[in-house]
């Protein structure tokens, strides 16, 4: 049996209107000056104007964020950041905000580049820990999980790759859970990132890696998707969904501490590339890298489709349902939908087998087998 070291995250203030509590939670962290980042489209609705009013003092705001988040985002920040003398760091919004507020507070205090601490190895051990500052991180999506990460995803837009800088203190000291600040989430992205939750649940489920406790959170994440996403969808104002989708988010950043795999190797460098949405890009990617996994993965799908009570019990089952998710979502069905550019599929074949991600995959993958993904989920032929 194989030796793993395994990491169970942090603080999570789960429940309506828990975001009046921000000052309790920065009083909790001895946090006096905190910096919000947050991204420009969360600025156009009140969520912000909620938290100043919480806070006993109005903080400062950084909003310079991109959809897909980049290093000059974080280095942006981090000037504005140590030039006002601020303390900790309030990540508001989806993957971005929260990944960009999660590399202020960790890069603030140091003296060696962003890149330098990419997760390869021990590359994390090159930080400084004693100058990494709290973060609290507030999600108004549920799909990326980053407010129980210990990661956050940057463009390198010299390279235009995907690289994943990590540190164990990049772990939000402080969560809060507050359906009622993903009511103004569209139908669109409600959709978008919920695939994203999905996926997370999906592929940690279906590692080799031996970690039963995130195992098990990756089953119930599943259930919860099955059970509240077409209802958030349908329905932005159902808070009940809205809720459990915001418990699934955090539970497949959770699960995937156990692994992940092909889908996000494939995303990661369209969405450098092409700027796409990546949870739009890994709900258009999951069946085709389901049926290339199938012949290891097809007992654990049995298994699943048990667990979700489905019609089918089995491989065939769990494909019919992702299928028919994604069509109730106006999920696109190919790659083409997405990018309409063949082009690049040798050159971002490459980059996905080098993904951090690939090592999850329950098959090994060689870059001619990402090219093959890469045609198929262009195509359509599943």
């Amino acid at each position: 049996m194989m030796s793993m070291n395994w990491n169970y995250p942090t603080s999570i203030w789960f429940g309506e209107k828990r975001i009046n509590e921000i000052q309790k939670a920065c009083d909790s962290l001895n946090i006096k000056n905190p910096l919000i980042v947050t991204d420009p489209g969360i600025l156009k609705t009140n969520i912000i104007q909620k938290i100043n009013e919480s806070l006993t003092q109005k903080a400062d705001i950084f909003s310079d964020v991109q959809s897909n988040p980049t290093g000059s985002n974080v280095e942006k920040g981090v000037l504005n950041f140590n030039a006002n003398s601020h303390d900790g760091v309030i990540a508001v919004g989806g993957g971005s905000g929260m990944d960009v507020g999660k590399g202020i507070a960790f890069m603030a205090g140091q003296t060696r580049p962003l890149w330098d601490f990419e997760d390869i190895g021990d590359y994390w051990t090159r930080a400084n820990s004693d100058v990494i500052k709290p973060i609290i991180a507030v999600p108004t999506t549920a799909g990326t999980g980053s407010e129980t990460g210990r990661a956050g995803v940057y463009t390198n837009e010299i390279t235009k790759e995907k690289k994943i800088i990590f540190h164990p203190k990049m772990l939000p000291s402080l969560v809060i859970l507050d359906p009622e600040l993903t009511e103004p989430l569209p139908k669109n992205l409600t959709a978008f990132t919920g695939m994203d939750a999905l996926a997370h649940c999906i592929e940690a489920y279906s590692s080799n890696f031996f970690h039963p406790l995130s195992q098990g959170i990756a089953l119930e994440g599943m259930s919860i998707v099955k059970n509240f996403l077409i209802r958030a969808y349908e329905d932005g104002t159902d808070m009940e969904a809205r809720g459990n989708m915001l418990a699934a988010s955090s539970m497949g950043s959770i699960a995937f501490q156990k692994g992940l795999g092909a889908i996000h190797s494939l995303s990661h460098p369209v969405g450098a590339i092409y700027n796409t949405h990546h949870g739009l890009t890994n709900a258009v990617f999951m069946p085709y890298v389901l049926k290339r996994n199938k012949n290891v993965i097809e007992e654990k799908m049995i298994s699943l489709s048990r667990y979700l009570n489905l019609a089918d019990y089995s491989f065939d089952g769990i494909m019919s349902w992702i299928l028919e998710l994604r069509e109730k979502l106006s999920i696109p069905h190919t790659l083409k939908d997405l990018i309409n550019d063949d082009s690049n599929f040798k050159k971002m074949s490459v980059m996905a087998k080098e993904d951090p991600s690939t090592g999850g995959n329950p098959v090994e993958l060689e870059v001619s087998d990402f090219e093959e993904l890469y045609q198929n989920s262009f195509y359509g032929k599943l």
